[in-house]
């Protein structure tokens, strides 16, 4: 089954430069452990300077987690929001970076089967959110994808193009599929595989958290 995971968005590290601590070497070797450890307590973590603890008597940095800083173009997860991510592309300086909120679905067991975007549209008439499905190849184009909330009524869409990474349905969303989604628990995305029309397989599309992811996704041109 096709990988999804291709299209996961790359980030940049962080260099981090270090420095050092120099002490005196002929003070007594009492004096000096004292000097240290009370000089350590009083210590306050500070950029990296770690808090004095029994596993660090110190005022040497222990160092912190670095956060990759994406550059111009770059595609990159700003936040999780509930079960959603907020996927942006970095801007010029001094310009908001376009964001979509984005969820990967699997078969229950881990494995990525299909991935779900979504943008606010400006302008788009009935449509007031659109939103790109990605399913595997092996997916049978004619029965189209279905989309339920809380195993309320199915509505159909088809699929509009393939690509070597999978098929893509382009849908969009009306003010009451909206409201829907911010009521409901889950979502269930069914497809039907090309190898075996009689079966169907329905993903679980999560809404956790989709009315605050929603509110902060980009509004774009239709």
């Amino acid at each position: 089954m096709t990988n999804f995971r291709n299209a996961v968005f790359l980030s940049t590290a962080l260099v981090f430069g270090t420095t050092g601590a120099t002490f005196a070497q002929e003070t007594a070797p009492a004096e000096t452990e004292t000097a240290v450890e009370a000089e350590a307590v009083e210590t306050q973590s500070d950029g990296g300077v770690a808090t004095a603890t029994e596993e660090n008597k110190t005022d040497l940095s222990l160092g912190e987690e670095a956060q990759p800083e994406p550059v111009v173009g770059q595609l990159y997860v700003k936040e999780a929001v509930g079960d959603w991510q907020m996927r942006c592309v970095k801007g010029e300086e001094g310009t908001a970076d376009p964001c979509q909120m984005y969820q990967l679905m699997d078969d229950g067991e881990g494995s990525p089967v299909a991935e779900v975007s979504i943008f606010r549209l400006k302008d788009g008439g009935r449509a007031k959110a659109g939103a790109t499905i990605v399913v595997p190849l092996e997916t049978s184009l004619p029965q189209q994808i279905t989309l339920s909330v809380d195993g309320g009524k199915a509505r159909r869409y088809p699929y509009s193009f393939c690509s070597q990474v999978g098929c893509y349905a382009r849908v969009g969303f009306t003010s009451e599929d909206i409201a829907s989604f911010k009521r409901g628990n889950a979502a269930t995305v069914t497809i039907v595989p090309a190898l075996a029309p009689d079966q169907k397989v329905e993903l679980v599309l999560s809404l956790t958290g989709f009315t605050a992811a929603y509110d902060n996704a980009s509004i774009v041109e239709p």
